[in-house]
């Protein structure tokens, strides 16, 4: 309960605007992510990223679907604390998204290898295709993969803006740091409803 509560106190609404051109960014919402043990429940996180999902479908507006495949990075067999936890097992359907996101052939399709979803990716010209000046983003993990997409993002000046309650992460410690220290220095930071709000407006 305390996890839920904390969650849900961090969602304050301090999105001003949302850019005419905006994507939605989903990252990996995966079989292989989304199964793991989560700060929040998983539930609540996918039933919010389709509701974005349903809103900017409805607005005609770009969904970027993230998986991440780590299999052959060259990060992987880098030298680091090896206390970090087990390495994932890889299932067969591991890196399917799951089937509460419901995706279109018209969607961007984008297998990551590392922590960000622009590293060694096609994501930055398919955006710039589109003419996209701004980005929603949720997923998981926080602190891994919703946050180096991100930083990746605001290096390349795209206006953010987070979806905290589309979002989750393995640690709360590491989710609320995220949440609390790194994206109010990078875009700005609300709820599901405050985006679809404010898709309304556009």
């Amino acid at each position: 309960m305390k996890l839920v509560l904390s969650h849900q106190i961090s969602l304050k609404n301090m999105i001003t605007a949302l850019d005419k051109n905006t994507a939605l960014i989903l990252i990996d919402l995966q079989n292989g992510v989304a199964g793991l043990t989560l700060a929040h429940p998983i539930g609540d996180i996918l039933a919010n990223s389709a509701k974005l999902v349903a809103a900017f479908r409805k607005a005609n507006l770009p969904i970027v679907i993230v998986n991440v495949n780590p299999s052959g990075a060259a990060w992987i067999s880098s030298r680091k604390d090896p206390n970090t936890g087990p390495a994932p097992v890889f299932n067969e359907d591991w890196l399917d998204i799951v089937p509460e996101i419901k995706t279109e052939a018209g969607d961007i399709f984008v297998t990551k290898h590392t922590w960000g979803a622009f590293y060694e990716t096609a994501l930055d010209e398919e955006l710039k295709k589109r003419n996209i000046t701004g980005i929603v983003i949720g997923g998981i993990s926080t602190s891994i993969g919703v946050e180096g997409t991100a930083r990746s993002a605001s290096e390349r000046g795209y206006n953010l803006t987070f979806a905290l309650d589309a979002m989750t992460d393995m640690f709360l410690d590491a989710h609320e740091h995220s949440i609390k220290r790194i994206f109010p220095r990078m875009g700005e930071t609300g709820s599901t409803e405050d985006v679809i709000n404010q898709l309304s407006l556009t």
